[in-house]
């Protein structure tokens, strides 16, 4: 349920007569019912307003009456899924006391008077309605006890928040608009709030009879539904998408909301287009490859769709934004799989090697673009700490990255978004190589750019994480995210876990290269006999320090390497020890790739806030895994190992995924039910 109220103290707008004859909060109030809003209360003040939130079960929108706007506007307040408190953000020149923010990668850092955010820092102005979560309405109950007694809130931030150029003047929080002090009250109550921007669509907030003219023309000259369709294309995408994709795909997407498919078909879609890809490319023959080409490329047409459909209907939920996560990873390496089944079947006998090669380097790849996000995001919410490590070359960096990416459709822009192979990229350079030349190539295409391309951004965040100095493993719960099992939790703890982690990577990786040099040289049946029971036993040793790193704060430069360092220390050991034991090259993939499904699964219940899998403790953490599998080498039985320990953890998957996503949410939905009727008997 959402409580929409509508603030009408303080506003001169709220007597003004609309085009309709209703008056600006009538309207309003019937806008925020169409929006998507299961109550809707007007709240004459702010003591009021409190009482109504207080007692709420749900998100809570609060507006000022005088806000003018598309109802598509209020509608993407209401259904935004960036985050449980969402803020609606114009560009409006500040006037009349209007809240005026610095938002940051999607989030408010800063909030306050206009002359405290002079001097440019300001991006935008409160557009008077704010979608407040569940877990953020104890904040806007005291923010509003706090405004109506004209105080700021117990424990408010209020220098980050009222006094970002250092001053400790008294913020005076009781001047402009009502809705206005309330809001910056809120995030001065350390509120993490997300910014929704206004785009195609018109929202003004109005304060006499002309302004409210002008708005409510500006509203009616835009066809709601057409710029809802554009909308739903993402206002910055990559090269590829942008001009080969986006081009149409709209139109597809328009087509599937009127057959009535939802987002996650259009997802099963995709997937099964990217299935059928990999089995031509597995068969093989000229005609079959370039039929795999365009089945793939209409797949990733597909993978667009499936969220531009979401955005133009609003049907987002949480299994929705887990599954296309999880369904883009699954079918890219469902295409690898084929490929190198393809190049093997051709003659060529390290397929499957740059399989296993692209899949490992590729998931290393997310991992680390998915912790530097949550470092970005750290240091957007405590941009005093953004420094700290002293400027320099991470400062000039950072500087010149934020001019390239607002100079929008510049040639450096472009460069910038297609030399970090982003998956429009990946998806047409596979199509583009298949079809003209073969499998191997296309998996040497994908490895080269993606080494490359690997390089490029590592040593560009390595210089900026250095800057910005943040920690983040700190922030969240390392033992989940660093997947560790019982044994770790058991051994010494040593201090530095970052450089710790990266070293034993690195020696793992050296390791493995060696190790399977070694037993590919001819004549080495016995090499590999020694291998077994000696040089395995000693890699898993060194792996294992790793682990000591585990009960340590995490909390320096590099430190957000570490999930991505220990991904590839377990696959490559994975590797090691399947080379050594004489496993078929494809079962050893097919272990991978479920390694790939459960660390997935970890990263995409990350960015979506999700707790922790129900089973994650039975999956024996990386070290266990590590250890059952060089168990297995030493007993000669490798391909035994990894097909049952492999099967064990995608069992593991399936049955966390339905009790995440079917059992649990269930039973929720029973209980209120439940309790109900014993509360009536």
């Amino acid at each position: 349920m959402t409580l929409a109220i509508v603030l009408a103290a303080g506003s001169p707008a709220a007597s003004l007569p609309t085009g309709t004859g209703e008056t600006t909060g009538e309207r309003l109030a019937a806008q925020w019912r169409r929006a998507g809003a299961t109550e809707v209360r007007t709240a004459a003040d702010l003591d009021e307003l409190a009482d109504l939130a207080g007692s709420a079960d749900g998100p809570v929108v609060v507006s000022g009456v005088d806000l003018v706007a598309h109802t598509a506007v209020l509608r993407h307040l209401v259904t935004s899924p960036v985050g449980p408190t969402v803020a609606l953000v114009l560009t409006d020149p500040p006037a009349d006391g209007r809240t005026v923010l610095r938002e940051e990668r999607g989030q408010v850092v800063e909030a306050g008077r206009p002359e405290q955010l002079a001097g440019g820092a300001a991006t935008g102005i409160f557009g008077g309605a704010v979608r407040v979560g569940r877990d953020d309405l104890p904040a806007l109950v005291a923010a509003a006890r706090a405004v109506a007694a004209g105080r700021l809130p117990a424990g408010a931030v209020a220098v980050d928040l009222f006094e970002p150029l250092g001053s400790v003047a008294d913020p005076d929080p009781a001047t402009g608009p009502v809705v206005d002090q309330l809001f910056a009250a809120l995030t001065a109550q350390g509120a993490l709030v997300f910014a929704q921007r206004v785009r195609l669509l018109v929202a003004h907030r109005v304060d006499e009879a002309a302004g409210l003219a002008r708005a409510e023309a500006a509203v009616a000259a835009v066809d709601e539904d057409r710029a809802e369709l554009r909308l739903s294309v993402k206002e910055k995408d990559d090269f590829f998408t942008t001009f080969f994709v986006s081009t149409w795909s709209p139109y597809v997407t328009k087509v599937c909301a009127r057959l009535g498919l939802s987002p996650t078909a259009v997802t099963m879609v995709s997937v099964a287009f990217a299935a059928a890809a990999a089995a031509m490319f597995a068969a093989g023959g000229r005609p079959l490859l370039v039929v795999g080409a365009v089945l793939l490329y209409l797949g990733f047409v597909l993978d667009c769709v499936d969220g531009q459909l979401a955005r133009y209907t609003r049907n987002f939920s949480a299994w929705g934004g887990w599954l296309d996560t999880m369904a883009d990873r699954a079918k890219e390496y469902l295409v690898y799989a084929g490929l190198g089944w393809g190049a093997t079947a051709a003659g060529f006998r390290y397929g499957w090697a740059l399989a296993i090669a692209a899949l490992t380097m590729q998931t290393v790849r997310h991992m680390t673009d998915a912790w530097y996000g949550v470092l970005h995001d750290e240091a957007a919410r405590r941009p005093k700490s953004v420094g700290a490590g002293g400027g320099g070359i991470g400062d000039r960096l950072n500087a010149a990255s934020t001019r390239v990416q607002a100079d929008t459709g510049s040639v450096s822009y472009w460069l910038k978004r297609t030399v970090v192979f982003p998956i429009g990229e990946r998806w047409a350079l596979i199509s583009l190589a298949v079809a003209l030349f073969d499998q191997r190539i296309a998996l040497l295409a994908v490895l080269t750019w993606g080494v490359l391309a690997f390089a490029y951004t590592g040593a560009l965040r390595t210089l900026r994480a250095r800057w910005m100095w943040v920690p983040v493993l700190d922030t969240l719960d390392a033992t989940l995210h660093r997947d560790d099992g019982p044994l770790a939790a058991r051994l010494p703890v040593l201090r530095r876990p970052g450089p710790l982690v990266l070293a034993t990577a690195a020696a793992v990786g050296a390791a493995t290269l060696l190790l399977v040099t070694l037993v590919e040289v001819p004549g080495s049946g016995s090499t590999a006999s020694w291998l077994r029971w000696v040089a395995v036993p000693v890699v898993l040793l060194v792996l294992l320090v790793a682990a000591a790193g585990s009960g340590a704060a995490h909390n320096g430069p590099l430190d957000w390497l570490v999930p991505a360092a220990l991904r590839a220390a377990e696959y490559l050991f994975a590797v090691a020890v399947g080379v050594i034991g004489g496993a078929p090259p494809w079962l050893i993939f097919g272990y991978v790739f479920v390694l790939t499904l459960h660390h997935y699964d970890l990263v995409a219940r990350l960015e979506k806030r999700q707790p922790a899998p129900p089973l994650h403790a039975a999956t024996l953490g990386w070290e266990g895994r590590s250890a059952v599998l060089a168990l297995t080498a030493i007993a000669g039985i490798v391909s035994i190992g990894l097909a049952t320990l492999g099967i064990y953890l995608l069992v593991l998957f399936v049955a966390s995924v339905v009790l995440a996503w079917v059992v649990r949410p269930v039973r929720a939905a029973q209980a209120p039910a439940a309790a109900g009727g014993r509360a009536t008997r």
